[in-house]
């Protein structure tokens, strides 16, 4: 990010982060020392080839996998280091994460699906879970479960949820991916409206350049290092 507003501080910050799974003939790099900066408010798409470490950096940032080294600070606070329980706690407080795969539960209608990480988070809004639902288009559709859903609808559903806790930092992983391009546009105008009028900055890892094209800036992820 070149332009003034990445002048500010960091409300996520990774520095040097490593990461290894392990292979058939040992260990295998797929994070080699990634750093990247994203500052309140602003929006930044994360991109690479298939297998270049962007989901991985993605879930790492998130507390829901390990890193061999470095450092990940959210609001100057390291994450790296806490347990388990923190890292859940953490994210249920400041974290609201879409999935490529919706992740919804199958036992939960859409309204309960929605409202999930905010009653997780001890935050419960009516108010504010009516008006996502709203803007999403997901009113008529809040008695359906998940497999009543379209994909589209799924996906809508999955942005409420990120959104409900009102999370200081939103990480969307391939969140357009599972759909049709003009499902797709409507999804991502959406989120990003949405994202703007809770004032979190975003993370999006993307393989499309129109999504990256979206987002006030883009890193590059290649040979585990970001570009």
């Amino acid at each position: 990010m070149k332009d003034s507003a990445a002048l500010a501080t960091p409300l996520l910050r990774v520095r040097d982060l490593r990461k290894t799974f392990p292979g058939p003939d040992g260990p295998v790099p797929v994070l080699r020392g990634a750093s990247l900066d994203l500052a309140p408010g602003r929006s930044l798409a994360l991109t690479g080839e298939s297998g270049s470490g962007k989901s991985t950096l993605l879930h790492v940032a998130a507390g829901l996998e390990p890193a061999d080294s470095g450092s990940v600070r959210l609001d100057g606070a390291e994450i790296l280091g806490l347990d388990e329980a923190a890292r859940a706690r953490l994210r249920r407080e400041a974290i609201g994460i879409v999935f490529q795969q919706f992740n919804l539960i199958p036992s939960l209608d859409a309204r309960a699906n929605l409202g999930f990480a905010a009653r997780l988070a001890g935050r419960p809004d009516p108010a504010w879970e009516h008006h996502l639902a709203s803007r999403l288009g997901l009113l008529p559709h809040l008695s359906k479960y998940p497999e009543e859903l379209s994909g589209g609808q799924q996906q809508r559903v999955a942005i409420a949820r990120a959104l409900a806790a009102r999370p200081r930092l939103v990480l969307a992983d391939e969140p357009t991916g599972n759909l049709d391009e003009g499902s797709a546009g409507a999804v991502l105008d959406l989120l990003l409206a949405l994202v703007a009028e809770t004032g979190a900055a975003l993370l999006c890892v993307t393989h499309s350049e129109r999504v990256a094209a979206r987002m006030d800036a883009r890193a590059h992820l290649r040979g585990g290092v970001v570009r």
